[in-house]
């Protein structure tokens, strides 16, 4: 079909399209979310050729492409790597702006993930600032369960 004849037939509507769904964690992110809901323990994996510990946890290493299955328990406290501040409010944001975002590496970890900041004024943020987990009194098994990370 020429792209004339795939334009007669092609077009577009304007919209937002909101799906609910669920999500299956499977085994491997089961054990990850049970302990961080249940007993307020961050896991991560450990390569056992590269010996690099992933968090958050993944079942091959990005490095040597092994599988991933020894789980090492992390410490609640990091490093800030990376941040960002939010000024806008969209619908899927789990709070009010201003909302800000850190990249931290966790005690333990080679690798860093994303999670909210709280407890900080951003005009004081600082690359490789120390941060600990402030974790949910109810937690539901996701990683909203570390309700932020704050400066100690």
């Amino acid at each position: 079909m020429s792209r004339e004849e795939h334009d007669k037939w092609a077009y577009s509507i304007p919209g937002k399209l909101a799906l609910n769904y669920i999500y299956y964690l499977g085994d491997f992110n089961t054990k990850f979310f049970t302990e961080l809901r249940d007993n307020k323990k961050i896991l991560g994996v450990k390569c056992p050729k590269c010996n690099r510990v992933y968090m958050p946890p993944r079942p091959v290493c990005g490095r040597c492409l092994s599988r991933l299955d020894e789980w090492v328990e992390l410490s609640d406290k990091g490093t800030l790597l990376s941040y960002t501040v939010v000024n806008y409010s969209e619908p899927y944001q789990p709070t009010a702006p201003p909302i800000i975002y850190g990249i931290i590496k966790l005690d333990g970890a080679d690798t860093g993930f994303s999670h909210l900041l709280g407890e900080v004024d951003a005009e004081k943020l600082r690359i490789g600032m120390r941060v600990q987990a402030v974790f949910k009194d109810k937690r539901e098994a996701n990683i909203q369960d570390i309700r932020y990370f704050k400066p100690i």
